[in-house]
């Protein structure tokens, strides 16, 4: 696969939050990055080091408080249908079925009936939701909460998938299973994905490249490229070797957060 031309790019990139206080936080701080047409790329770092923040800002939640982020050359202001979002919460709609869940957006861009019921029995196949199409979400295991959140992202054609830390609530089992389903889902359908993660081996496991963030301000600090075949074996030594590298940049951003932390308490008595 060719990643020749960047897709989204990203490009002197801050954001800044004030507190109730007014007291200022930098969030993400000049961050420059391109991300290319199919592409998976996983954002990794510690808690708090603006990976979600970045997400939120591609998929047009928030806007930047410096620099652009343009897709396909087109300036992002807001959400958009080209690009589908999948969070970690699962965020169904509690009232109604599967099928109602993912045939939704569907029904808002005014599809017919007959497009929504063979896009629906399509990714209720794909995603092995047939048996559960009549059920709700709270009757649901958290793996098939993600299953019909995924296939309602599908069902739009969006053909960038940004997924926030999609599978951190999950069973190891059920999180393996599910990571060989999207890597299938990217390869038929030739997704741009950006996945937040901050599991290393889930990073190694998923991406072609993984992008290590610093603790905040958010910055980048490495990138690595993996080069490694599908399917990849976690036990392999290359695999182990990527691994290791990647969690001697991710360690040290989590040691200066636990120095900030530890300063900040003092400050305090």
């Amino acid at each position: 696969m060719s990643f020749a031309t960047p897709y989204i790019n990203i490009r002197g990139v801050s954001q800044i939050f004030r507190s109730e206080h007014q007291k200022e936080v930098i969030a993400l701080d000049n961050i420059n990055l391109n991300v290319r047409r199919g592409e998976f790329l996983c954002l990794l770092g510690p808690s708090g080091c603006g990976k979600s923040t970045l997400l939120n800002a591609i998929a047009g939640f928030t806007l930047p408080s410096a620099g652009s982020i343009t897709v396909d050359g087109r300036a992002i202001h807001a959400p958009g249908p080209d690009r589908g979002m999948v969070f970690q919460e699962y965020a169904l709609f509690p009232w109604m079925t599967v099928e109602k869940n993912i045939s939704f957006g569907l029904e808002i861009q005014g599809a017919t009936k007959t497009a929504i019921r063979e896009k629906l029995d399509m990714l209720l196949t794909m995603l092995q939701l047939r048996d559960f199409r009549e059920r709700y979400p709270k009757d649901l295991s958290g793996g098939m909460r993600q299953r019909v959140a995924i296939a309602r992202v599908l069902a739009l054609d969006s053909p960038i998938m940004l997924m926030d830390e999609p599978f951190g609530a999950l069973d190891a089992l059920t999180r393996h299973n599910l990571q060989d389903e999207l890597l299938r889902i990217w390869a038929e359908f030739k997704k741009t994905i950006v996945f937040v993660t901050h599991s290393i081996e889930e990073s190694v496991y998923l991406a072609d490249r993984t992008v290590v963030m610093t603790y905040r301000p958010g910055t980048i600090k490495q990138e690595v490229h993996i080069v490694l075949p599908r399917p990849r074996d976690p036990a392999s030594i290359e695999f182990n070797r990527i691994e290791t590298e990647l969690a001697q940049w991710v360690m040290e951003e989590q040691y200066r957060h636990q120095q900030d932390e530890i300063k900040g308490s003092g400050k305090t008595h």
